[in-house]
């Protein structure tokens, strides 16, 4: 008569186990992330944004007049033109503006900074992303502003 002995499973095995469940987990989020670039024009050298997973990445935008001009332009207009561009393509991303966690200012005068602020603050919803801000030497086409954002899902 043979004895019925329980075998018990051996740590591999239940590594084994539990590694399979968390990938049983995780794939279906994988599956469904989508890496693609929005707004990217064949012959241009960058897209206005890409999505990498539930991480959206805003190009630098600028904030022209509605002839798209920025000579003459002053920092509040340029600002508030710049925080729209930067809304009209985190909304095509499948974003919104509460999902931005980070944003870079850059600003070619310090001067400038805080009638760029009057109108951030106004503009950007709260609570506000972190924020760095950066004076740089110049930037395209004479803008006194550029803003980039990093944006997340929950």
């Amino acid at each position: 008569m043979k004895s019925k002995v329980e075998k018990r499973p051996s740590w591999t095995n239940w590594f084994r186990l539990a590694l399979a469940g968390v990938l049983a987990l995780c794939l279906p989020g994988a599956a469904l992330a989508q890496n693609r670039a929005i707004d990217f024009r064949p012959g241009m050298p960058f897209s206005e944004g890409y999505v990498a997973g539930n991480t959206f990445y805003v190009a630098g935008q600028q904030g022209p007049d509605a002839q798209r001009k920025l000579d003459g332009t002053d920092i509040t207009l340029q600002t508030t033109n710049t925080i729209a561009a930067i809304e009209k393509i985190v909304k095509k991303a499948g974003f919104q503006m509460t999902d931005i966690v980070s944003v870079t200012v850059y600003i070619t005068d310090l001067n400038d900074v805080p009638k760029m602020n009057e109108v951030y603050k106004k503009l950007m919803p709260d609570p506000k992303p972190a924020r760095a801000t950066v004076q740089v030497a110049g930037l395209i086409g004479g803008a006194k502003v550029e803003i980039s954002a990093i944006a997340v899902k929950q």
